[in-house]
């Protein structure tokens, strides 16, 4: 018997793992690998992207750089791409991770797969395993890892692409645990990045170690194979003693955490935390509220809801992604929030001249808010200068359930791109996947 019991289950419920005959699962992952794909075109051009890719270079290599014409190797593709995903912080969201699943484990998968040769369904179906493991390890980490500071996306990250890769490639439960402690032991990124190109690097910097850790225990390389069992192993280090290991394995793939409790898929271009904001903003404007009508904004949020809005007065619209005051002001004024509303320009004073008359707090008698998204609210207080208030409340999160049109807007509906969502809604084959690769080696307009 293993002297690594949780280690052991969480490796071996990998290994065993076949969810592609799960039909809800496998179209679940089929149209957030679109969403993904959207983002990452979009983002591929993205002034940050092109300092990262001068920077590290083009080594020679197979693997696709999404949405530029170039080919690299699989680790700086795996970084670049999963950066790409998430530079625009458009990519989906999964409650149990408390981050950003796809956009760590589908560019590892890719890079991968430009190497060797492998079904287009098995490839999405290691991609729902990926995601099952960093959701499950998420969800055993409890509340205080975040809340502490860390970055959920990129310490579970490796993890996840670990698992997806070690499951695309059969590996035994002794190497996928093996590759699990590897990647485990490079988990890091601190929330103190977020509105800093250092956020979506973060994205990359888990894609990469995680196909690495992958790769090296393939080839023999040692590490520790007990990271979820150690006394000094991954619980002790991140739970801060709030975890419960069990959950890790606990009712694996029943349902696959993809379609319970499932990912968001955004419906704007921003911290997730900031949607419900951003829709009650949306439904005023319809409404007729102006800003002239307003004198002041007051957001009251449960306990822990607005840790990931670190930004109140954003000086540009990287750091106006992660400020709640800038997104309603935007949000009422326009009807809508756009990319181009969270560039890299300076916020613009008409916005900013609304958003300094709001202000947060939380109900201390609410339920803190945890992994279940129900546990998510926003109350928006409105006080006209009129005398009269308006109220309004939104529970849960907004999303897109199709990204069609996302897809297309986001690619500036490219006929380079334009056949993408129906391969990858049907994709089955190996020459499916070498397709879709293909079809991403071409330039972003």
């Amino acid at each position: 018997m293993s002297n690594a019991p949780l280690t052991a289950a969480f490796a071996g419920a990998i290994a065993a793992s076949d969810p592609s005959d799960d039909e809800i699962a496998m179209q679940t992952a089929r149209v957030a690998i679109i969403d993904f794909l959207a983002c990452a075109i979009a983002g591929a051009t993205d002034r940050t992207t092109d300092i990262l890719i001068d920077t590290l270079g083009l080594l020679p290599g197979q693997s696709v750089l999404i949405g530029r014409g170039h080919k690299t190797d699989p680790y700086n593709a795996a970084l670049i791409n999963a950066y790409a995903g998430h530079v625009l912080d458009y990519d989906d969201v999964h409650a149990s991770v408390r981050g950003h699943p796809t956009t760590v484990i589908v560019p590892a998968l890719l890079a991968f797969a430009a190497e060797r040769s492998f079904s287009a369904k098995s490839f999405v179906a290691s991609y729902v395993v990926g995601l099952e493991s960093m959701a499950r390890l998420g969800l055993s980490l409890g509340s205080k890892h975040y809340e502490n500071g860390f970055h959920a996306t990129a310490t579970l990250g490796p993890v996840g692409v670990a698992a997806a890769i070690c499951h695309l490639t059969g590996a035994s439960e002794h190497e996928t645990a093996t590759a699990l402690g590897l990647a485990a032991t490079q988990a890091s990124g601190l929330r103190l990045q977020f509105g800093f190109d250092a956020k979506p690097y973060h994205a990359g910097m888990a894609a990469r170690s995680g196909l690495l850790a992958a790769r090296l225990a393939a080839r023999g390389f040692s590490g520790a194979p007990d990271f979820l069992d150690n006394p000094v192993g991954f619980h002790s280090a991140y739970a801060f003693g709030a975890g419960k290991p069990e959950l890790t394995v606990q009712s694996w793939g029943q349902p696959w955490q993809i379609v319970q409790p499932g990912l968001t898929l955004k419906a704007y271009p921003c911290c997730t935390a900031s949607h419900p904001v951003a829709s009650l903003g949306i439904d005023l404007h319809h409404e007729g509220l102006t800003a002239d009508q307003i004198e002041a904004i007051t957001l009251t949020y449960p306990p822990g809801a607005d840790a990931a809005l670190v930004v109140t007065n954003p000086t540009n619209g990287i750091e106006a992604r992660f400020s709640p005051e800038y997104v309603f002001a935007t949000a009422l004024l326009n009807g809508a929030l756009r990319l181009d509303h969270f560039d890299d320009q300076p916020v613009s004073d008409r916005i900013m001249a609304l958003a300094t008359r709001v202000s947060r707090r939380h109900d201390e008698t609410a339920p803190r808010m945890s992994s279940d998204p129900k546990t998510r609210f926003v109350v928006l207080d409105i006080a006209l200068k009129d005398g009269q208030t308006k109220t309004r409340r939104f529970d849960g999160l907004p999303g897109v359930t199709d990204p069609s049109d996302k897809f297309r807007t986001a690619t500036k509906d490219s006929t380079s791109f334009r056949d993408i969502p129906e391969l990858v809604r049907s994709m089955n084959s190996e020459a499916d996947l070498a397709l879709l690769l293909s079809l991403l080696n071409q330039p972003s307009i």
